[in-house]
């Protein structure tokens, strides 16, 4: 009776452990790869998978976008100058028995595909074209490493530039550039106001040659503004027809005081 008992006991805890091994739970972001003997039968999940014990192997998959950081790789431009750049890839696996059965280790093999594109694409590129059309260089990017592992079921989404590291001379250079370009836009834009500022003091010249009274008006004008302030002195300003006048006056006198009749 001993013996059955523990042979009962024995085949339960055989058969728990049967059932263990030929159940799996998959979640909802997750697939498995299911090999019977070694050879692939399909994909399988997510929820409740039966597999057969130590005939079946079940590969998991992850199927959320991925996180790859690139380390800073460093390249020499078109232009020959010497940048350090790294960048950040966002990928996600679409066909999982590819990432499986293509490829040893899909991740790594995404790694080493970022680092070489990454260098070379920056070895094809100008400064400037790195600097100012990033978003260029990202898609250019994004396309070739995509290309590159489309066998292996993977879908490259998003590739970003994160930091363009230049060497000090060429920062010194490029500050020196930028100072010396706002100082000509700078001398520009006076010159321009300069400019404007002649053609409206030669137009209000014409308008008061032809309006003689205009310049009376002014005159009032700048007396009104002197005597809003709290000045000592106050300054008049007289027309130089006036002191025209005054002068045909004096001429008028002076020529008759040289007359006949005059130095009788």
């Amino acid at each position: 009776m001993l013996s059955t008992l523990i042979t009962f006991v024995v085949a339960v805890v055989i058969l728990l452990s049967l059932v263990s091994l030929a159940i799996r739970i998959l979640k909802e972001y997750e697939r498995g790869v299911l090999f019977r003997l070694g050879r692939l039968v399909g994909v399988r999940g997510p929820g409740l998978i039966f597999i057969i014990p130590f005939v079946d192997r079940l590969v998991t998959v992850d199927l959320r976008v991925v996180t790859l950081d690139v380390p800073s790789q460093e390249a020499i431009t078109r232009d020959n100058v010497t940048v350090k750049v790294n960048a950040v890839v966002y990928f996600r696996v679409m066909e999982p028995a590819d990432a499986i059965v293509n490829v040893e280790d899909y991740k790594r093999a995404t790694w080493n595909i970022a680092q070489t594109t990454l260098r070379n694409v920056l070895g094809q590129s100008d400064l400037d074209e790195l600097l100012a059309h990033r978003e260029r260089i990202n898609q250019k990017l994004q396309k070739i490493i995509d290309e590159a592992t489309e066998p292996w079921g993977i879908k490259v989404g998003i590739v970003e530039v994160k930091d363009v590291e230049l060497p000090e001379g060429m920062k010194r250079s490029m500050a020196r550039q930028a100072e010396a370009e706002r100082e000509k836009r700078a001398k520009i834009i006076h010159a321009s106001g300069e400019f404007e500022a002649a053609q409206q003091l030669q137009e209000a010249a014409h308008t008061l040659a032809q309006e003689p009274v205009g310049i009376q008006l002014r005159y009032l004008q700048t007396l009104t503004e002197i005597a809003t302030e709290k000045n000592s002195t106050i300054v008049f300003p007289l027309p130089i027809d006036f002191f025209r006048a005054f002068g045909v006056i004096m001429d008028s006198i002076r020529s008759g005081d040289n007359s006949p009749a005059g130095q009788e």
